[in-house]
């Protein structure tokens, strides 16, 4: 069961629009009558999850072709291509056999049917050709000339061009035109070599993948490369089977036990040459010309990696070498070779098997093999290791930030590896950088917030960039603050301006995506006023960078950014910068004058003040734009602004201040009037009340108006017989305060104030007072509010009220009051 398991094992591809074949999913194949589609079908299973990834009918008319002994290509409908890639031989066959039962066909042949791409009126014109099959001359030196004009009048005919290539795999022509090819280069008959070559581009034009595995068998292939030396067009012939054989070495570094992998490899580095150095550039021919050269190489490189990558023995011995103490440096070096192409091949993996690729690199020590290589001082072997590491970034960050952050916990900084890769951008031999160019890309892929993840437990963002703020920040500005120490740069050569220029794009970078720990990291280390001693540069490029850097930061508008600048006047440097360009129109010109119109555009207030103020006098002379003579005036609004806004709030604080202080003369009386009356009412001791909060707001008034108690208290004392005790609590603690037993005129029945509650002149009030029956005792009347006080509801306003026996002769001055009108005096609560 489990071999037949292994034997039906495939690999699902379709042919995409770029006419790449893209990786469907891996199951097991097999061939069963379907009702639905009412005939036999392939069936394919997904290994992982039993999901149908294929359900294609088998059609008497669908041309199947068998390739590589391993392969069974078919189309459904216009651009629908379709393949199976079997683990093993075996299994192909046999599915290949149900499908010529079904078709009728012999299962010996590599095709079922003739492919017909051509309209109705094409086939129609072509209906003589199908009747009559093409006939093959005589393969003699004498009839090369007709054979290469028959190879060449076909390729226009899709039928013809399938008839052709089924009569050449029949008759075994290319055997015998490549012993034609022995013969005229024994003769030396360079006309002869020239049609051969001729006849042998049309057949690789056929784009048949049956005519290419007989084209590159191992004993024909030279042979082929041979013929193509001889290109009409060149006056010398090539010397490719010189390279191949001679110059191009397979270096097997640790000896494969799998003799098929071995020629698999030779086979696919063979054919990728004469696909990329001998045949003319792809543009020379028709769309899609060698569609089919393309995916040979292709399955060939997915065959190769699934084969080393199912070899776990082999790559434990790749990595145990590679960071092996005793291994020398030149078989070191081939073993990185070895890993770095073999990575390369993996590019032509499908998403979800390039995955389980780097996964099991990832498991066997890929990044420690990585780092110990970058610890070497070999530049080739570490530029190969860069291009790996490349790989594994681009394809899974998080993977690597993951084992940075591991390795952190139990290494020094400098035996990290994204402190070593900084290293070797900061080292990069090369003049040009490229290296380091490369490395500063890979670098701001793994500090890139937009590729972290988060997790319910944790987040990437957070603990990463901590951890790089921490640990390797310092080694990426290291060559920024060495550069930067004094007034002017210490070191201003071309290839330390171009690695400052790198440095800054990803600190501008970080200021952009890395709001916190960015911010933190500039002020800290003052970094601002170090990147713009770099104005004083003598390259341009590198003036444009640190002045980006300033720009970038002042974009964020944020308030805690312009006060360190304005702090620091950090503008200084930029302005004498601008003032050493002077007239010149030039990029560095247009870039500052950029910056002050943002400035101005986004009205950010305390920037616009701080130019103005400390810098406008030496940039009010340019009048070439009207940046500067708008932010003047943008500036003298804001002073305007602020210079009313400083009148009116004086204003009001004045009028408040007088409104406390100076009381008229009524008002005044009444204080007085409250005091006198509430020091009476101490005297005795029978009802205790506390006071309301408002009591202890106006103690500190009546401290201005205690003077005048003295001198006015007969006066109040002859005006206000009989007024009824109110009491006014408003301290932090309660205060008891015990009322007269002597009789006291209710509220009610005192003469109304102007627009009391209950006045004559105020709404809700139909009448005139009316007195308390005089047999009526004693008893305070209490509304909502005050039953609600007394009961502990609310702390507020409380009025006792005691309705004397006798008050006949104050009704009739308060009848006499209102008529005359309302008594001005001062509103009280009602109770």
């Amino acid at each position: 069961m489990a071999d037949t398991s292994t034997r039906r094992r495939v690999k699902l591809y379709m042919l995409n629009e770029e006419r790449q074949w893209d990786d469907r999913g891996t199951g097991h194949v097999s061939s069963a009558y379907v009702e639905r589609l009412k005939g036999m079908s392939l069936l394919v299973r997904s290994e992982t999850d039993g999901s149908i990834l294929l359900e294609s009918k088998i059609q008497p008319d669908t041309a199947y072709q068998k390739q590589q002994e391993t392969l069974i290509v078919w189309s459904e409908g216009e651009n629908y291509d379709l393949a199976l890639s079997f683990q093993e031989k075996a299994g192909c066959d046999e599915i290949w056999e149900k499908i010529c039962n079904v078709q009728g066909k012999d299962p010996s042949v590599d095709i079922t049917q003739d492919i017909i791409e051509e309209s109705e009126d094409e086939r129609f014109e072509e209906m003589p050709e199908v009747a009559h099959p093409i006939d093959l001359p005589v393969c003699e030196l004498s009839k090369l000339v007709e054979i290469s004009e028959l190879f060449g009048s076909v390729l226009t005919s899709p039928i013809r061009r399938e008839k052709l290539a089924l009569v050449i795999e029949q008759d075994g022509y290319i055997k015998k035109l490549l012993d034609l090819f022995h013969m005229c280069e024994d003769l030396e008959n360079i006309e002869g070599l020239h049609h051969l070559y001729d006849i042998f581009k049309s057949v690789f034009l056929l784009n048949k993948n049956a005519l290419f595995e007989i084209l590159f068998q191992e004993d024909t292939i030279f042979d082929v490369v041979g013929v193509l030396e001889y290109d009409p067009s060149h006056p010398l012939p090539a010397k490719h089977r010189e390279y191949l054989q001679k110059t191009a070495k397979f270096k097997e570094v640790i000896p494969f036990t799998n003799k098929e992998l071995v020629s698999k490899i030779h086979q696919t580095y063979r054919v990728q040459y004469i696909q990329d150095v001998i045949l003319p550039t792809p543009s020379v021919f028709e769309e899609n010309m060698l569609s089919t050269l393309t995916s040979f190489i292709f399955f060939n490189k997915v065959e190769i990696v699934s084969m080393v990558q199912e070899d776990e023995k082999f790559l434990l011995q790749l990595f145990a070498s590679i960071t092996s103490e005793k291994k020398d440096d030149e078989s070191r070096r081939d073993l990185v070779f070895f890993l770095k192409e073999f990575c390369t091949f993996s590019q032509n993996l499908q998403p979800p098997n390039r995955d389980n690729f780097f996964k099991t690199l990832s498991g066997l020590g890929v990044l420690p093999a990585i780092e110990f290589i970058l610890g070497l001082d070999d530049i080739k072997m570490k530029s190969a290791a860069i291009d790996i590491f490349s790989y594994i970034v681009e394809f899974s960050p998080s993977m690597v930030r993951e084992f940075i952050l591991k390795e952190g916990q139990n290494q020094e900084d400098d035996d990290l590896l994204i402190n070593l890769v900084i290293e070797q951008m900061i080292n990069d031999p090369d003049t040009e950088l490229g290296g380091a160019v490369q490395l500063m890309g890979i670098i701001r892929l793994l500090i890139d917030p937009e590729n972290m993840l988060a997790t319910t437990m944790k987040t990437e963002k957070t603990e990463f960039l901590s951890f790089f703020y921490k640990h390797s920040m310092h080694v990426l500005t290291a060559p920024l603050f060495a550069v930067t120490a004094e007034e002017k740069p210490s070191k201003d050569d071309f290839q330390t301006a171009q690695l400052l220029s790198l440095i800054l794009e990803l600190l501008s970078f970080c200021v952009e995506h890395h709001t916190y720990h960015i911010k933190n990291y500039i002020i800290s280390k003052d970094l601002l006023r170090r990147v713009l001693v770099l104005l004083r540069s003598r390259h341009a490029f590198l003036l444009l960078c640190a002045l980006r850097f300033m720009r970038k930061i002042i974009g964020m508008k944020e308030d805690f950014y312009n006060r360190y600048i304005i702090k620091g006047n950090l503008f200084k440097p930029v302005v004498e910068a601008f003032k050493c360009n002077g007239n010149k129109y030039n990029l560095l010109n247009s870039a500052m004058i950029e910056l002050f119109e943002f400035i101005r555009l986004e009205d950010i207030k305390n920037l616009c003040t701080h130019i103005v103020e400390s810098h406008i006098k030496d940039l009010e002379h340019v009048d070439y734009v009207n940046t500067f003579e708008s932010l003047k005036t943008h500036y003298e609004q804001l002073q305007d602004k602020l210079k009313d806004k400083t009148g009116f709030e004086g204003n009001t604080a004045l009028s408040l201040r007088n409104n406390r202080f100076r009381r008229d003369q009524r008002a005044l009386e009444e204080e007085e009037e409250m005091w006198f009356d509430q020091e009476d009412d101490v005297d005795d001791g029978e009802n205790i009340v506390p006071m309301s909060d408002m009591l202890k707001s106006k103690l500190d008034d009546f401290d201005q108006i205690d003077k005048f108690i003295g001198n006015r208290r007969d006066k109040v004392q002859n005006d206000m017989k009989e007024t009824p005790t109110r009491i006014i609590n408003k301290s932090a603690s309660p205060i008891n305060i015990t009322l007269k037993s002597s009789p006291l005129t209710s509220p009610q029945t005192s003469p109304e104030r102007p627009n009391s509650p209950n006045s004559p002149g105020s709404p809700g009030r139909t009448g005139s007072a009316c007195p308390t029956p005089a047999g009526s005792p004693a008893t305070p009347i209490r509304d909502d509010k005050v039953n609600n006080t007394l009961q502990g509801k609310r702390p507020g306003i409380i009025g006792l009220v005691d309705y004397p026996e006798d008050d006949s002769d104050e009704e009739e001055e308060d009848s006499s009051d209102a008529a005359l009108g309302p008594s001005p005096k001062r509103q009280r609560l009602a109770t």
